[in-house]
């Protein structure tokens, strides 16, 4: 009966889930600017108090690992982590990407096509991968910069579906036939139930000590034009 703690905070939603053997008995979220810091660690409090369950009877911590918000993974991960000390619990590291396609799947049973997440990265850029209906991974995670002759192989061979934060801007400029679009929310914390609890069942932890989010690109520093004038 394995009790496990989801957080997912790669984008806007600031996400909590708790399972037992891969299936959601409690989770708790809410889509915003700058909600994590805030509200993250109450989430989690409702969550394993609403299961009925302590602290201490959690078997593992798992983090959606990004790609993502640099700002929203630093704050999960560190919560994951700081758990992870304090309750000496393993914990597990889910690609966000994989949790989208996941989720999507689980809503949709029986989709034969192909399946894009896509994260918002700014402008045209977003982070994406494609998989298949079985989560096999066929084009790895990157950092894309989408114009109209993105994913053209794939697109001229069967039907795509791209979601997430990142598809809605695509839509105007992906407008090949087999390319559809789903901007329902795919960052929720319970679509990584089952894909944690295969891990746990794998042993597949993380060092806690070494783990670091998958930002995928560098954080960058911007200025503001006023502080650029003032040099």
């Amino acid at each position: 009966m394995a009790k496990i703690l989801q957080i997912e905070t790669a984008t806007a939603i600031c996400s909590v889930a708790l399972s037992v053997n891969g299936e959601t008995i409690s989770f708790k979220e809410e889509k915003g600017q700058n909600l994590h810091a805030a509200n993250l660690t109450l989430f989690i409090d409702e969550v394993v108090k609403t299961a009925g369950l302590g602290y201490r009877e959690l078997d593992a911590i798992v983090i959606s690992k990004g790609p993502g918000s640099y700002t929203g993974l630093r704050i999960g991960v560190s919560t994951a982590k700081g758990l992870c000390y304090a309750l000496d619990k393993p914990l597990i590291a889910i690609e966000t990407l994989e949790m989208m396609a996941a989720g999507f799947l689980a809503e949709n049973p029986g989709y034969s096509g192909l399946i894009c997440p896509m994260i918002d990265a700014r402008r045209m850029e977003v982070y994406t991968a494609v998989f298949d209906p079985l989560l096999n991974l066929l084009l790895p995670t990157e950092a894309k910069i989408i114009d109209e002759t993105s994913f053209s192989t794939f697109l001229s061979q069967q039907s795509i579906t791209f979601l997430g934060d990142g598809a809605a801007k695509c839509a105007e400029v992906l407008t090949h036939p087999n390319a559809t679009f789903n901007t329902g929310n795919f960052n929720s914390a319970p679509y990584m139930s089952k894909l944690a609890s295969q891990a746990f069942d794998k042993n597949n932890f993380e060092d806690v000590a070494y783990f670091e989010p998958f930002y995928l690109k560098d954080f960058v520093v911007t200025q503001s034009k006023k502080q650029q004038a003032q040099g």
